[in-house]
């Protein structure tokens, strides 16, 4: 089915009227540019190797941001600015994990965002386990009192990601279950892929009036062992006892920042289209798939349009600030330019591997205009899916405030939940050929929508 919707569409492509694209519009050739491109890579390379992990609030970020705006200046772009914006700050301590009892050994572990502290003495206790969230939630109020939660999962590596929103509610919302429960403590399978013993960090959140409690990760292989000792344990009628230490602070409100470049269309009177990324990362490491390729690819294929000749709409960049930690970048883009006029936005936030299908939410009007670019999109081996667009995290508030149309170009997430917010977020896991591909699909994806004089209006929410 999917093969014919894509002979379908490229034989309505070949029928309908170019009269909607400027001049300007060469896939071909920004194709084939694209495919030897080498400024993504040296964004990623800059980033990752000059400035290394960027937690949000933090120095190092505000290292990022000058770093940015230097290099966006350099590369030829318009309007190159930082816009600063506040935000509570969580910074990372001490953190250890150890089964003290009846099997004593160390275990890998890293708090997550938002964790509270055990203080420096630590908490031992007996593991309360349950092999899901939903078993965890089932519980009576004040059953785990004084106990650590332990919730274990079964996530898979899959084309399209689809693992992380099914288990990622473990980490997004366990922690404040656990706490209503009773619980001392709050302690995960990391929500990964990989196998190595990294544990995986990222954000959790306590619901209003919810004491937050200490809540870490595990690394994949620590966890599985640990729900290895509980079983024989529970055969045996041993409890296993584990002794936490997490140290984080909440050092309060800090300064973050979006950074923001524009290649200047020909008509200010056209709504402009908004590319993103977001420039900040965790501390575990240098934050070279989540999200520096990001940045470094939609930077690349609007500098070819921009090297190509004026569009007729603007374009405008995005790095956004602090996304990890509770998207406060897009929430500020959009409090700051919510009079703007957006006809389209886009974001690249799923790492550097092959794209793979494209998907719109867009109006009727456009039609032509989708048909068009999944034609072109063809060539570099990416399908048309019948879903549609959702968007990235740092877009989200500005498409909900403005309903807008979007456009996904959907990356091969396979092994992006192996380097997830972890240690191995390195630029050795980037695949300069793969990256090259990212930025051609974009340059095409540009070329037309910016070139475009069709109204991208999306109809009224009903």
């Amino acid at each position: 089915m999917k093969n014919t919707n894509l002979l379908l569409a490229g034989v309505s492509t070949l029928l309908f009227s170019t009269s909607a694209l400027a001049d300007n519009h060469d896939t071909q050739t920004l194709q084939a540019k694209a495919l030897h491109d080498e400024v993504a890579y040296a964004i990623v390379e800059g980033l990752t190797t000059e400035v290394g992990p960027r937690q949000a609030g933090t120095e190092a970020e505000a290292r990022a941001r000058t770093w940015s705006v230097k290099r966006l200046n350099d590369l030829g772009f318009q309007n190159v600015r930082n816009e600063p914006f506040m935000m509570p700050t969580w910074v990372r301590g001490d953190e250890t994990a150890e089964v003290t009892s009846p099997f004593p050994q160390k275990l890998h572990v890293t708090a997550l965002g938002n964790s509270a502290s055990t203080g420096t003495a630590g908490i031992e206790a007996e593991i309360a386990y349950f092999d899901s969230l939903a078993a965890m939630r089932s519980v009576p109020e004040g059953s785990l009192k004084g106990k650590i939660a332990f919730v274990t999962h079964n996530m898979h590596k899959s084309q399209d990601g689809s693992g992380y929103s099914a288990f990622g509610p473990i980490r997004w919302f366990g922690p404040s279950i656990a706490s209503q429960k009773g619980a001392a403590a709050y302690v995960i399978k990391s929500i990964g892929t990989d196998y190595h013993r990294n544990p995986h960090t990222g954000s959790t959140g306590f619901a209003e009036g919810v004491k937050p409690i200490p809540a870490g990760a595990l690394s994949l292989p620590d966890a599985d062992n640990l729900e290895r000792m509980i079983k024989l344990g529970q055969k045996s009628g041993k409890a296993v006892k584990l002794k936490l230490v997490l140290t984080p602070q909440n050092i309060g409100q800090q300064e973050s920042g979006n950074v923001i470049a524009e290649v200047t269309g020909r008509d200010p009177s056209k709504p402009m289209i908004l590319i993103a990324c977001h420039l900040d990362s965790w501390d575990l490491a240098t934050g070279a798939f989540d999200d520096a390729a990001g940045c470094g690819i939609i930077t690349a294929a609007a500098k070819n349009i921009m090297d190509h000749g004026q569009p007729l709409r603007t374009i405008r960049l995005l790095w956004a600030g602090a996304e990890e930690v509770g998207i406060w970048g897009g929430k500020a883009y959009r409090d700051a330019h919510r009079d703007k006029a957006h006809a389209l936005a886009m974001e690249s936030d799923f790492g550097a591997d092959n794209i793979w299908r494209v998907e719109f939410t867009l109006p009727d009007a456009a039609k032509d205009i989708s048909n068009q670019i999944a034609t072109d999109l063809l060539n570099l081996g990416i399908g048309r899916s019948s879903g549609k667009a959702g968007g990235g995290a740092d877009i989200g508030p500005i498409i909900t405030d403005k309903n807008l149309a979007i456009i996904d170009l959907q990356q091969d997430g396979t092994r992006y939940f192996d380097l997830h917010h972890t240690p191995d977020d390195t630029l050795d896991k980037i695949d300069p050929k793969q990256l090259q591909q990212n930025v051609a699909a974009w340059t095409t994806v540009l070329s037309i929508i910016a070139n475009s004089d069709v109204d991208f209006t999306m109809p009224p929410l009903e």
